[in-house]
């Protein structure tokens, strides 16, 4: 079986994710993170290493991706008041997205298995960590049809892996031959 990642392409997909995250052992954890993913487009890794007071009251902080190694902004502006709402009770030194561990953060393994065990309730195998990511490209380029932008954002080589990567290519190629015909 092959397992390919897609994004949550509808408000209905993205409702029916968030109602099984209520229903986890720490719901409160499990749907910012799911927020905060959908809504910048970074890879769960770099998520998950976050400390509260890298993204309290910052509007544009910088990580070092650990993928590539390289700086990036990210763009918060747009979560300003749900991060407040999150982390009122935290401090700055804490995890934003704390494990069961002592002192520990959530591991991407972790919340790929809680992300299956959704994409089981759901009835779906092609949802995983990157999902997040995914939804995030999807949207981004369904309301603003730049892809040079999310090419970069993404830090992509090229349009035509952004546009695949998020399942724009599939839907695009679907959408044309819906209605086509030939000797009929």
């Amino acid at each position: 079986m092959v397992y390919n990642v897609q994004p949550l392409r509808t408000a209905e997909e993205i409702r029916d994710f968030q109602f099984w995250l209520r229903r986890t052992k720490y719901p409160e954890r499990d749907s910012f993170l799911f927020l905060f993913g959908i809504n910048n487009g970074l890879r769960i890794s770099d998520i998950v290493k976050l400390k509260v007071g890298d993204i309290r009251g910052v509007q544009k902080p910088i990580i070092i991706e650990q993928k590539t190694g390289k700086r990036k902004p990210i763009y918060i502006q747009n979560l300003q008041q749900e991060i407040a709402a999150y982390t009122k009770e935290m401090d700055d030194n804490d995890w934003l997205f704390p494990s069961r561990q002592q002192n520990g953060h959530l591991k991407p393994n972790t919340v790929y298995k809680l992300y299956a065990n959704i994409a089981n309730n759901l009835g779906r195998n092609d949802i995983g960590t990157h999902t997040l990511r995914k939804t995030f490209g999807y949207h981004y380029y369904k309301r603003t049809h730049d892809i040079a932008t999310l090419m970069f954002i993404f830090n992509h080589s090229s349009q035509a892996i952004t546009k695949r990567y998020i399942g724009i290519t599939e839907d695009e190629i679907g959408a044309s031959l819906a209605d086509f015909k030939i000797g009929i």
